[in-house]
């Protein structure tokens, strides 16, 4: 049995094609559109029954062309859809639509649901955290289902499916004795999982920034709010649309999906609308943290302001006094006394240790 070997690297400074590469172009063109996340396409298959699992991987096209399948039933998953070539060898080999491998190949597409009669196209959207400036980037996933094969398209490796493959080679559960539907159910259950560890996360960043501006707001804290906010913007962009397919499929006729897997089909379902109902409300969150921010830097200004305001009234009258005795009149008997001028410090003493105990009483020099 051969173990499958993916190429983890990402490149880095690769053009990203655009939208207008396909203007003046016929439907179903194979151009990739999206940014290229792995040097080399990959495809691995694995092939099982009730009792006998093959695992193969293939880095050529000519090694994917020479392999006939023996087993009921057919997974094969695809890194990379930047080779069209690998795209026109497997849409050749299950009698893909052209449209279908050109949504593959398009990797902006929002989670739907299409009806080919032979088979369903599922796309969908993964999430990942990068740990190292906590922002949220998302990969597209399609997913094909057939009579007996699974087909799923990822644009790199990232290890979300790989539950699914050692609950396959340990034969755990049901997962071999309950065919391709099955395995395209615990596919769609992978990703929906995936949603609550991200939402989690936008939960524990909302928490202490929420934290952070009723203690005392920092000049990032607004950017902070910005960035949650385009995030479980593109969050609720995946999982809205999710939640409807997966719906269609619960409800759909008994072509693809047996009665002993809509259960789990329902089950994924109410994940998705728990996730949804969870993205909500950091959503609301997160909206009324713009308030929170704007009401605490209005407090600190008034704050600081009040401040001045109570160093100035303290000051006032010792300008006021100094400025008595430096009117030039010829005349001003308190000139002449031998202690004007202490007389003078201890008016200018008395009246702002008095307006300092007024202020402190009524709690204005907190």
């Amino acid at each position: 049995m051969t173990s499958p070997k993916p190429n983890r690297g990402r490149t880095g400074g690769a053009r990203r094609p655009s939208q207008a590469a396909k203007v003046g172009l016929a439907p179903g063109a194979l151009i990739h559109l999206g940014e290229r996340k792995t040097e080399q396409a990959t495809i691995t298959l694995i092939e099982y029954g009730d009792s006998e699992l093959v695992e193969y991987c293939f880095t050529s096209i000519a090694q994917a062309e020479a392999h006939t399948p023996r087993l009921p039933v057919l997974w094969l998953n695809v890194h990379g859809l930047h080779e069209p070539g690998v795209m026109a060898e497997i849409g050749r080999r299950f009698n893909l639509h052209p449209l279908v491998l050109e949504d593959i190949l398009n990797t902006n597409q929002r989670p739907k649901l299409d009806d080919y009669g032979d088979y369903l196209f599922l796309v969908a959207r993964f999430f990942e955290i990068d740990g190292a400036i906590q922002q949220i980037n998302s990969d597209q996933v399609s997913l094909i289902l057939g009579r007996n094969f699974v087909l799923t398209f990822q644009e790199r490796p990232s290890g979300r499916f790989d539950p699914v493959r050692e609950r396959l080679r340990q034969d755990r559960g049901q997962i071999r004795k309950l065919g391709a539907d099955y395995l395209a159910y615990s596919l769609l259950d992978a990703v929906v999982d995936r949603y609550f560890t991200i939402l989690e996360n936008i939960g524990e960043r909302t928490e202490a920034l929420e934290d952070t501006m009723l203690e005392r707001p920092k000049p990032g804290s607004l950017q902070a709010v910005h960035q949650l906010k385009r995030e479980t913007l593109s969050l609720r962009r995946s999982i809205w649309p999710l939640r409807e397919v997966i719906n269609s499929l619960t409800r759909a006729d008994d072509r693809f999906f047996s009665a002993a897997t809509r259960p789990y089909l329902r089950d994924v379902y109410d994940h998705t609308v728990h996730a949804i109902e969870s993205l909500e409300a950091n959503r609301d969150v997160i909206a009324g943290m713009l308030d929170i921010y704007l009401s605490a830097v209005s407090n600190r200004v008034n704050q600081e302001v009040r401040a001045l305001t109570v160093v100035a009234i303290i000051f006032m009258p010792a300008t006021l006094i100094s400025g008595i005795f430096g009117m030039n009149f010829k005349v001003m008997p308190p000139l002449d006394w031998p202690d004007g001028f202490m007389i003078a410090l201890g008016m200018m003493a008395t009246v702002a240790t008095t307006l300092s105990v007024v202020f402190w009483r009524r709690r204005w020099l907190e």
